[in-house]
C-alpha cells in the first residue's frame, strides 16, 4: 500500500494516481455490478491483456480498492470484489458515466 508521505498534495493527482490508467476505471466498472472472476475482466474489457489485466489488479489490491479471495479449491478460483474503500468510488464513477453520455449526446445528428 501506497504510504501517506508517497502520495501528491493535490487530491486530484491523488485519485488520478490511484485509478488514472485506461484500465481501472473499467475494472471499477465492473466491480461495481458485484464479485467477478479473473475470466469475467478479459470478457468484458475488450482489448486488456492477461499480463496488464494482473497488474492492474494487483496494484488495485496493493492500494486497497479491491479485495482478492482465493478459495483452496480444484481447480482453483479466484474472486473479485471492491473493499469499503472502492465502494467510495461508486459517485465518481456514476459522474464519469453521465458526463460520457452528454459528451456522445453531442455528437448525435452530425
Amino acid at each position: 500500500m501506497i504510504s501517506k508521505e508517497d502520495l501528491p498534495a493535490c487530491p486530484v493527482a491523488t485519485t488520478v494516481m490511484l485509478i488514472g490508467n485506461k484500465w481501472k476505471p473499467l475494472i471499477i466498472r465492473d466491480l461495481l455490478a458485484g464479485t467477478q472472476r479473473y475470466s469475467d475482466f478479459l470478457r468484458t474489457i475488450p482489448g486488456i491483456s492477461q499480463k496488464v489485466l494482473t497488474e492492474n489488479l494487483r496494484s488495485m489490491e496493493s492500494d486497497g480498492i479491491i479485495v482478492r479471495i482465493e478459495y483452496p479449491e480444484v481447480p482453483p478460483r479466484v474472486e473479485y470484489s471492491l473493499s469499503e474503500l472502492g465502494e467510495t468510488m461508486r459517485p465518481i464513477l456514476k459522474a464519469m458515466e453521465i458526463w460520457g453520455n452528454n459528451y456522445k449526446s453531442t455528437f448525435k445528428g452530425e
